[in-house]
């Protein structure tokens, strides 16, 4: 399991997570080896330009949203540098990032994963 797998793990339990990710396809939103806070997300919230954590064809990126589909629960993903991932179902999407190097990433916060989300509805 790589360190974005575990990561992705840790978001799916409710937690809010930090590491520094490399590689340069978020340049210059996330440059490599900056330190990213990344929180659970609800999925339904999520707009093109939003960067999240999510499993696209069975590898976890972090990477911006760059369409929506909302009928479908799915949103695509794709670097910064125009290279479209694919893409993945709301369940796969694990978490947004909230903040680069504590500098917020703004309206992030507004997509965040509540436990109202989570919990399942009258049954």
């Amino acid at each position: 399991m790589g360190m974005l797998d575990a990561q992705a793990e840790r978001l799916g339990r409710g937690e809010t997570v930090e590491f520094r990710p490399t590689g340069t396809s978020m340049a210059p939103l996330v440059n490599s080896r900056q330190r990213v806070r990344v929180a659970p997300a609800d999925p339904a919230l999520l707009e093109p330009g939003d960067i999240v954590l999510a499993r696209v064809a069975g590898t976890v990126y972090l990477h911006l949203v760059s369409a929506v589909d909302r009928p479908r629960r799915r949103v695509q993903i794709s670097n910064n540098r125009g290279h479209v991932n694919g893409w993945t179902g709301h369940d796969r999407v694990f978490g947004i990032c909230v903040a680069v190097d504590d500098t917020p990433r703004p309206g992030a916060a507004a997509k965040l994963r509540t436990a109202e989300a989570d919990s399942p509805g009258p049954g």
